[in-house]
């Protein structure tokens, strides 16, 4: 029994020394100051600006105090615009059916050659129907979005229009939450404090993707958990 024992803790301490350099680093990049660094890096790589300085000079046609008039609203690649998002969307439907049909007939024999007796004949035939249908039917359904984002500008279109796109990240209570808002925005739609209305985007694309808690609790069953579901009557 001991020396399984000691044949199990050498083993495990072989596959430990096994594991690629690669494991420890993941253990030190949730460090604050890993994070901090690689979301720094993240954010020069996405920060390119365009030089259009010449060579050997000092002066720069993007500078803020080359036009005195010019305001800080955003107008080239890489400036921030804060988008007011306000979606609300309400559909309702509703139909009603009312219908009914009755149908009577009665036949029969008033009068036959000679003396025969028709009173034993007669209703010949006598028959009465009915239906009726009555049904109804509604459907509801609502959407509410708000939330203000600070976006950046990540393109310029050759009409003079601005790609903006901002992203946010929420980490609360074991839940995780990626909200992306993208679109179109004409230069002259935005505002005096630099913002805009999400109405004012064309092609506007809000995505609002989740895990934790909330997301596993509400998403869709998988066909097995279904089949077992439906077996045990739950």
């Amino acid at each position: 029994m001991r020396h399984a024992i000691q044949l199990l803790a050498v083993a495990l301490a072989l596959t430990i020394l096994s594991l690629p350099a690669g494991a420890a680093r993941t253990s030190k990049k949730n460090t604050p100051a890993q994070l901090r660094s690689d979301y720094i890096a993240r954010i020069q790589e996405q920060d390119v600006a365009a030089s259009d300085r010449t060579l050997g000079s000092i002066w720069t046609p993007g500078s803020r105090l080359t036009d005195l008039s010019t305001d800080y609203k955003a107008r080239k690649l890489n400036d921030t615009v804060v988008i007011l998002v306000s979606v609300q969307t309400t559909a309702a439907q509703s139909s009603n059916v009312n219908s009914s049909r009755t149908f009577q007939t009665a036949s029969g024999i008033t009068g036959l050659a000679g003396d025969i007796n028709t009173k034993s004949l007669n209703p010949l035939f006598n028959a009465n129907s009915a239906t009726s249908l009555k049904g109804s039917g509604a459907t509801d359904s609502s959407t509410n979005f708000q939330t203000s984002m600070t976006a950046q500008v990540i393109a310029v279109l050759p009409s003079g229009n601005l790609v903006v796109e901002a992203q946010r990240k929420i980490f609360m209570n074991n839940q995780h939450e990626d909200i992306t808002v993208r679109g179109v925005v004409r230069p002259d739609d935005i505002g005096p404090s630099n913002t805009v209305p999400s109405t004012a985007l064309s092609n506007l694309e809000i995505s609002m993707k989740g895990k934790g808690i909330i997301a596993d609790s509400t998403r869709p069953l998988n066909p097995i958990t279904k089949a077992i579901l439906w077996l045990v009557g739950f």
